[in-house]
């Protein structure tokens, strides 16, 4: 065991050193296969990456099994070069079959998945998911033809608009357009519950040839109770479109006094334009006086003392809670706005 031992030593510390190099070389095949060995490992990262560096591989490996069995006629160099070839081709195959696993099958859902759901780093698997509620099928929509009539065309599906363009209206009054990559009945999807029914409110028809996709309602429900990550991912896209639509339309919206009315505070109409309140009762020459309905202008001792602020503001004892703050709005909690519906009442000027 002890001579075993030291004679392995010997091999290792005490290695024959060349005398000599030989001036012959292994031959075409055997630098064709290093040189293409060489070239593959400079491949990256990720599927390509490696099919890329087994596609380099196995043809240097073949060079070198045949290197092996023909010019060396070695038993170990053609098996192992052999063995690490058939390797490489099982990786080829594997990492063919992955990849089309993970393609799309269309152009046009490839071009949807790089324009708007790889930006939210959705993975591939999870968009196929999707792309398989709507059973992969885009819908045409030719110039002129309607997808909606106000009144008539039941809420039961969900669209997203892939090209085109799409005009909403009302009563025949233009809203707003839909463009490319947005939901065509977003605010109509978000007016009902799932167990709720309803019909558009708004017209929508085609100006141009247009190309969309569309999950119907009661399937769209059912993926996004089983993966709570595509519910997520609903939430988001339709609330970012619902809000793209209401600026659409807030650019519509102005009260009397030629004010620009901000759609998410509509409790503050009386605050951005008291004056037209006023108008209504009275012309601006009134100085203030407060009319008798007989139309005379009373005495100055039936006018207040000061109109501009309540006896319970000027009261420091009065609670506060029951003051009335003018620069808050007297509901804050906006209303859900729907598509089509008539704008929001003003809410009434508190008496002073």
């Amino acid at each position: 065991m002890d001579s075993n031992n030291s004679t392995l030593e010997d091999h290792l510390l005490y290695a024959p050193i060349c005398n000599g190099w030989t001036n012959n070389t292994e031959g075409a095949l055997y630098q064709l296969g290093n040189t293409i060995l060489f070239l593959g490992y400079m491949g990256g990262s990720g599927a390509y990456g490696c099919l890329f560096i087994f596609g380099f591989l196995s043809p240097a490996f073949l060079c070198l099994t045949l290197w092996g069995w023909m010019t060396m006629c070695g038993l170990d160099v053609l098996s192992w070069n052999g063995l690490l070839l058939f390797v490489c081709l099982i990786q080829i195959s594997h990492l063919l079959f992955r990849l089309h696993q993970e393609g799309l099958p269309s152009e046009e859902l490839t071009s949807l998945y790089q324009a708007v759901y790889l930006p939210l780093g959705v993975p591939v698997h999870v968009f196929k998911q999707i792309a398989g509620a709507f059973e992969n099928k885009v819908v045409e929509l030719k110039a002129g033809e309607t997808y909606a009539v106000e009144g008539k065309t039941s809420i039961d599906q969900l669209s997203f608009l892939l090209s085109g363009r799409i005009n909403v209206s009302l009563e025949g009054q233009f809203l707003h357009y839909i463009h490319r990559h947005q939901f065509l009945d977003s605010p109509e999807w978000e007016s009902l519950r799932p167990n709720e029914e309803g019909k558009f409110q708004v017209t929508l028809t085609a100006e141009e040839d247009s190309r969309y996709i569309t999950w119907r309602r009661r399937r769209l429900y059912l993926l996004m109770s089983k993966e709570r990550y595509i519910a997520r991912l609903f939430a988001v896209m339709l609330g970012y479109d619902i809000a793209e639509k209401l600026y659409n339309l807030n650019n519509k919206l102005y009260i009397k006094s030629g004010v620009l009315l901000d759609i998410r505070l509509p409790s503050l109409y009386h605050v951005l334009a008291p004056s037209s309140q006023g108008s209504e009762g009275g012309s601006g020459s009134d100085g203030g006086l407060i009319k008798d309905p007989k139309g005379e202008d009373p005495s100055p001792e039936d006018q207040p003392s000061d109109v501009s602020q309540p006896e319970h503001w000027r009261d420091p004892e009065k609670p506060t809670s029951d003051r009335w703050d003018p620069e808050l709005p007297s509901d804050p909690t906006p209303p859900r706005f729907l598509r089509g519906r008539a704008p929001l009442a003003p809410t009434e000027t508190p008496k002073l």
